[in-house]
């Protein structure tokens, strides 16, 4: 279920209470407050990053820690998580598989959300399927502060993934 411009998100009020379902775009036009996952995947003591595609609606091209996205109407946190890693990382996993790291609000001028983080074990391999990876890459997680300072890194995983890992 890739999310288009068209389909239908929850707005949420300060409180994260859902107060209007409103069309993909109208949400980031207005930059209105979402559900959205992420998840970071590891396996031992690497994590995998990737590059975004250069037509993402929020910061395309850049690089993540996590993958993940915006939550349907109804969709549960977990669903929304195994459904993002499917579709952008082309993993299967079950719900039980998944470690919750926990929530957390992250606001800016381009994105204000009510994220759910988890991360999951997995080797590999990886494919693309829904076209929004550019590329994927391992880095040590002794190595991730190095790396960070030398990537343009989407704002909200720096603010929600990197301190939970």
């Amino acid at each position: 279920m890739v999310l288009s411009a068209s389909e239908q998100v929850e707005v949420l009020d300060d409180r994260g209470t859902v107060v209007e379902i409103v069309p993909r775009d109208v949400m980031r036009a207005r930059n209105l407050r979402h559900r959205a996952v992420f998840v970071a995947v590891l396996d031992g003591h690497r994590l995998l990053v990737h590059q975004r595609a250069g037509w993402k609606d929020v910061w395309p091209s850049r690089w993540d820690v996590a993958f993940g996205g915006v939550c349907g109407v109804g969709e549960r946190w977990v669903d929304a998580a195994c459904r993002e890693l499917a579709e952008e990382a082309g993993v299967q996993v079950g719900d039980e598989q998944l470690l919750d790291l926990g929530d957390g609000w992250y606001d800016s001028d381009k994105v204000r959300v009510v994220g759910r983080v988890y991360a999951v074990q997995h080797p590999g391999p990886f494919t693309h399927p829904d076209g929004e990876v550019e590329q994927t890459a391992w880095v040590p997680l002794d190595d991730l502060p190095g790396w960070l300072t030398t990537h343009d890194v989407c704002d909200d995983s720096l603010d929600l993934v990197v301190p939970r890992l």
